[in-house]
């Protein structure tokens, strides 16, 4: 199957209602002895403007002239790395995977992917299914989620979307709506465009009501963190923001739905500076069929694959040895922007269901990341997979802890 990569855009700049003609944007990271105030005087000093500041990594934003060369900047008192901050499309489109559905249903939807879908599909009609049996979608009953409610929903953990937005206005979802940050017009909020985040938000914790969906940890706050456009794409500053807030916000997880092929030196550190803050991150491992993608491959990181129905890996899945686990990705059925419902494919769609158990572990007392990921592994059970396909293999939420075990908040 045919690698798809992430697609690059140029798109004019405007700074202060003018086009910044020719204009070249930046992510200037620093020595961390370098003040603020210094940083953007060197900036300005090869007429450079600085748009964006960070303070969990040593960086900035900063659009320049196009005649400024990287030369120019790495000439800067105390810069160590340039980067160009590329607008990209995060979330990868997956082919269509006739599994677990009618030929009925698959005639219907001729495209699946990550964040594109033909039409919006309702819950199939099953006699003799009682409505809290109905709820539960297969992906969600997959990783035995149900077992663990009696124990702990995840009440009181914190889990950050970060990724289009989070329809909060949804019924399964307003109730565990938290709040959140828009990354690309702060004084917005962040509510999703796209459908994508709120399809990954409603496996973590669609409310448990007996209609809908629900999610794997139904009492989980949710916040959404909008980092990505009305197509899936953003540039790699906003993602750092993103992270830089959900750091300053103190969430306990946070679900990554979306990568690139190439690492970049800011995104990494903010990666490890919101892991050593204590935030188990989830990450999609990307839908390439080939190497998992970042931020799942760094190694502060939660690489999640996906399977199908049949316990087989989505032939779409990357793989590699960074793979930690691998979880539900194959026509599962959530929460779409609009109020409504969607079946779609994806590691996308995998990472939110461990993302949702990490939070039931954190509630059952997983303090560190650390912690977490060591209880999932403890509650993982092998599918008969390659290493690289399945990591340490699909978890099982009952096995997560014990009776005696109560969650770490209430609301």
């Amino acid at each position: 199957m045919m690698k798809i990569k992430p697609l690059f855009f140029a798109i004019p700049i405007i700074i202060s209602g003018s086009l910044f003609a020719s204009a070249t944007q930046k992510i200037v990271s620093f020595q961390p002895a370098v003040s603020a105030a210094e940083r953007i005087k060197s900036v300005e000093s090869l007429h450079g403007k600085v748009t964006r500041e960070f303070h969990i990594v040593d960086a900035l934003v900063a659009v320049f002239p196009d005649n400024v060369k990287d030369s120019q900047i790495y000439s800067l008192v105390g810069v160590v790395k340039v980067d160009d901050d590329k607008y990209l499309k995060w979330i990868e489109e997956t082919p269509f995977i006739l599994s677990l559905s009618s030929v009925d249903i698959a005639l219907k939807q001729l495209k699946v992917s990550d964040f594109q879908i033909s039409e919006t599909i309702p819950v199939p009609t099953v006699p003799n299914i009682s409505d809290e049996e109905k709820e539960i979608p297969w992906g969600v009953k997959r990783v035995n989620a149900a077992a663990a409610w009696p124990v702990t929903m995840g009440a009181g953990i914190k889990v950050a979307v970060i990724d289009t937005g989070i329809d909060y206005s949804h019924p399964d979802l307003q109730a565990n709506y938290g709040g959140g940050y828009n990354a690309i017009i702060s004084t917005t909020p962040p509510l999703d465009d796209h459908g994508h985040g709120t399809h990954v938000a409603g496996t973590i914790a669609a409310v448990r009501d007996f209609k809908g969906v629900v999610g794997v940890a139904p009492k989980t706050m949710l916040y959404g963190v909008k980092v990505l456009d009305n197509t899936g794409s953003g540039y790699i500053s906003w993602i750092i923001s993103g992270i830089e807030w959900a750091v300053d916000n103190n969430v306990d997880v946070m679900n990554m739905s979306l990568g690139s092929p190439n690492s970049v030196d800011s995104l990494a550190q903010a990666v490890t500076a919101a892991y050593k803050k204590g935030i188990t991150i989830i990450c999609a491992a990307g839908n390439t069929s080939g190497s998992v993608i970042y931020p799942a491959k760094y190694p502060e990181s939660i690489a999640v694959s996906a399977s199908d129905s049949s316990d087989k890996i989505a032939s779409f899945s990357s793989r590699g040895p960074e793979i930690d686990f691998i979880a539900p990705g194959v026509m599962v059925y959530s929460t779409y922007y609009g109020s409504s419902y969607a079946t779609m494919s994806g590691t996308s769609m995998a990472s939110p269901h461990v993302a949702g158990l990490a939070s039931l572990a954190v509630s059952l007392g997983a303090d560190t990341p650390a912690k977490v990921k060591e209880a999932l592994i403890k509650a993982a059970v092998s599918i008969n997979l390659k290493p690289d396909e399945e990591g340490a293999g699909l978890i099982n939420a009952g096995k997560l802890g014990s009776p005696q075990k109560t969650e770490k908040n209430t609301r």
